[in-house]
């Protein structure tokens, strides 16, 4: 690969912006400065006016998984085509664990297939199932091999007990490793679908009923009450309501290291989408909630307590969708967002709601930080990935499926408008996407292993 530079932009980092040219040899950054001297054969991009990011991660999606009687339309391949024409240039998927597999089993079996298909670079989180026979032991091979995070469902038939969830995070100070939890509460969810269901109350309103907020503040903060009984790092996945981000500001208040991550979906809409005609394909749990719950997750985001965001990315196709037409149970949870994240969050930015900075700490930094990939992600900084993206500012988009990247047939982002938008996107110094048009290769990403954990407090190093 030739030598790229970056030129005259405005970089941005988690602390702050400035001008900058950025110098990329070999698929990393190698050089930032000003008024570089020509060097032969190099390559030039034109950056005046534009901003220069770090390419985002997102550490929360659900790529090809089965679910609902169903699978996730976006594959590996169509899932990080998505990310990257969104500027996100490293995503994490979570694999489910099968009964009885070792979790290396488990990494080996999903990597087999995404190695094949990602565009851009890839990690993973394991999904905990079973822990018995020894099995829970082999989660510290999973972490030699870098993948040193996991997750439990306190839902779901898949789900674990609590005693199963608090050996885990016993587990994981022994070895390096983090948990992430779905929190809410089961047993209150199946009553309250139960008694719905048997009231003839089926539209996809009584989705959001069923899972009203204190079902998921209340599973919040028995989560934290255990992390902290253990001091051992918790972090909670798709955060959506305010009083566990009550409890999330109180526990890194008295020190804990607890960290919680939201997604878009949950800081752009509310839960009146639950009355609209297409309000099945708002479903998701946890659900979105109200005004309230969601002026409480930018307030997080701004004073620090919101560590990342992301998508928690899980499409249907409409057909699918509409099994729950007059049954709500029978709705596929989950919604496309792999697209949206970056633009919508640098928006958001463009709009004067949080800083520049803040998307990319929220967005990048922190998550290279959290799950053990600054070393190679997360910054514009010497040494590491040249994983760029450069946003215009000036260009405004309206949000319409026909123009997405991924393999799903409707967007619940449809007529949002974006005040800047991202016109290129690198992996490794690699062009991938520009203005529109898709330049990447299937099976180009790669598996990047993750340091293992030893997250001991609120602050982030």
């Amino acid at each position: 690969m030739t030598k790229k530079v970056f030129k005259g932009g405005t970089i941005v980092t988690s602390t702050g912006m400035y001008k900058g040219d950025i110098l990329v040899e070999n698929e990393k950054i190698t050089e930032i400065g000003t008024n570089f001297k020509p060097w032969k054969d190099e390559e030039v991009i034109d950056c005046k006016g534009k901003y220069i990011l770090p390419g985002a991660i997102d550490a929360h999606t659900h790529l090809a998984m089965p679910f609902g009687g169903t699978i996730s339309t976006d594959d590996y391949e169509s899932g990080t085509r998505s990310a990257a024409a969104g500027g996100t240039t490293t995503v994490f998927d979570f694999i489910m664990q099968d009964t009885g597999e070792t979790f290396p089993d488990a990494l080996a079996r999903r990597d087999a297939i995404a190695r094949e298909q990602a565009v851009v670079d890839y990690s993973f989180h394991l999904g905990v199932k079973d822990v018995s026979n020894g099995i829970i032991d082999t989660m510290e091979d999973a972490v030699k091999l870098g993948v040193p995070s996991f997750k439990v469902f306190m839902v779901y038939d898949f789900g674990v007990t609590d005693g199963v969830f608090y050996q885990v995070l016993e587990k994981s100070k022994e070895i390096g490793a983090l948990i992430a939890v779905h929190a809410e509460n089961n047993e209150m969810v199946n009553m309250f679908t139960k008694k719905f269901i048997a009231e003839g109350k089926t539209s996809a309103w009584y989705h959001y009923l069923s899972r009203p907020e204190f079902v998921e503040g209340e599973a919040d903060k028995r989560a934290i009450a255990w992390a902290k009984s253990l001091n051992a790092p918790l972090y909670i996945v798709h955060l959506a309501n305010k009083e566990g981000m009550d409890a999330v500001i109180q526990a890194r208040d008295e020190g804990y290291p607890i960290f919680a991550e939201t997604c878009p979906q949950y800081l752009n809409f509310t839960s009146d989408v639950y009355k609209r005609d297409d309000a099945r394909n708002f479903v998701c749990s946890p659900p979105i909630k109200g005004k309230v719950s969601q002026d409480a997750l930018w307030d997080g985001i701004n004073k620090g307590d919101i560590t990342t965001v992301a998508t928690d990315h899980c499409p249907f196709l409409l057909s699918e969708k509409d099994w729950g037409k007059d049954n709500f149970t029978k709705i596929p949870n989950g919604c496309a967002g792999i697209e949206n994240m970056y633009p919508y969050m640098l928006s958001q930015a463009n709009k004067g709601k949080i800083t520049f900075s803040k998307a990319v700490e929220v967005c990048a930094t922190n998550v290279a930080k959290i799950f053990g990939l600054d070393h190679v992600k997360g910054a514009i900084e010497v040494g590491r990935d040249a994983d760029i993206v450069i946003y215009d500012p000036k260009k405004n988009v309206t949000i319409e499926n026909r123009n997405m990247h991924g393999n799903t047939d409707h967007t619940i982002w449809e007529g949002v408008k974006i005040k800047g938008y991202p016109v290129a996107t690198y992996s490794r110094g690699n062009l991938i996407f520009k203005d529109g048009e898709f330049f990447g290769d299937k099976g180009a990403g790669k598996f990047v292993p993750c340091k293992p954990i030893k997250l001991t407090s609120p602050e982030l190093y």
